[in-house]
């Protein structure tokens, strides 16, 4: 299963910023059972409906601790995965380079600021069946990966924000919030 993802899931609607599902730490899974499957489906439906490139079990108002990715490392390599109860790594001290790419989240969906990440990023976790996966990339990948691992410990990027651009955030979704309802994108 690792390196997969499952599909034949059904498109939910994304739970928006200020909902407490977001900006709580999710609770771990302890089951790897058909219920988790047919989550990690609906999830992987739900991200590609939305054409993201990761989506947190939150972000679809499910209390736990799961992300899906489908997302190209800096040299454009796809790489697509299933992380429950992701642990994350990045570089620290004089190893550590930052990227200020543009970042969005599709529960604020149409808005991107500049936001400052470690340029490489380690993940491990457990694929949908239990079986231990490890996750590691730069550019994009890197970026998707520390997300998506925010979410799961209850952390939108806006919280790794200054507050002027937190404001200018919130504005462009303000803007474009006509063309995403509250049912988006199912």
């Amino acid at each position: 299963m690792a390196g997969r993802l499952i599909t034949g899931g059904v498109v939910r609607p994304i739970t928006r910023w200020g909902a407490p599902v977001l900006h709580r730490p999710q609770q771990p899974v302890v089951d790897y059972d058909d219920r988790l499957r047919a989550l990690v489906a609906d999830m992987t439906a739900t991200m590609y409906a939305a054409e993201g490139v990761g989506l947190a079990a939150c972000q679809i108002g499910v209390d736990l601790s799961v992300f899906v990715f489908d997302c190209p490392d800096e040299a454009g390599v796809r790489h697509q995965g299933v992380v429950c109860n992701p642990v994350l790594r990045v570089s620290t001290g004089k190893d550590r380079t930052l990227d200020d790419g543009e970042e969005g989240c599709l529960s604020l969906p149409g808005a991107f600021v500049t936001c400052a990440r470690p340029t490489y990023a380690i993940v491990e976790g457990y694929d949908a069946g239990g079986t231990p996966v490890t996750w590691e990339g730069d550019g994009l990948l890197a970026r998707c990966l520390q997300h998506e691992t925010d979410h799961c410990h209850g952390t939108v990027f806006g919280d790794r924000l200054s507050t002027r651009a937190r404001k200018r955030l919130f504005k462009e979704a303000a803007q474009s919030s006509p063309d995403f309802p509250e049912t988006w994108p199912a």
